[in-house]
């Protein structure tokens, strides 16, 4: 259904950091480096790109908007949202069940550094240990 998600960046050094250690621990560590000084990061259900906005304007944050990130289990989305808060983002909830999502998921909301939201969630696998 999607190409690819373009997220705009006031500040890439602090993007990339962010962008980079959130995609590792989510086990996605392939980056490509783009001619505008974005980045983008290729999936098998398309790319994520984060860069400066095409028009040379500012990138600002969009309320009501979040990014829904995919992990393998519950300890990925606690790495996701330690690498997160270690790497410039803020909390934006931390990990745990979320009974308003479908199945009552396990996941971990983050703000990047230009004040994006994004989540993390794990299939419901059961109980957290």
């Amino acid at each position: 259904m999607f190409n690819h998600l373009y997220i705009g960046s006031n500040n890439m050094d602090a993007s990339r950091k962010f962008y980079g250690a959130i995609f590792s621990a989510l086990g996605r560590e392939t980056a490509i480096d783009l001619p505008n000084g974005g980045i983008a990061y290729p999936g098998e259900g398309g790319t994520f790109i984060v860069a400066p906005p095409a028009d040379g304007e500012a990138a600002p944050a969009y309320n009501g908007f979040t990014l829904g990130l995919q992990a393998a289990d519950y300890a990925t989305v606690e790495a996701f949202y330690k690498a997160g808060l270690e790497n410039g983002g803020k909390d934006a909830g931390e990990p745990g069940f979320r009974e308003n999502s479908p199945g009552n998921m396990y996941g971990a909301y983050l703000y990047d550094p230009c004040g994006q939201k994004l989540c993390a969630y794990a299939p419901n696998v059961g109980p957290r240990d």
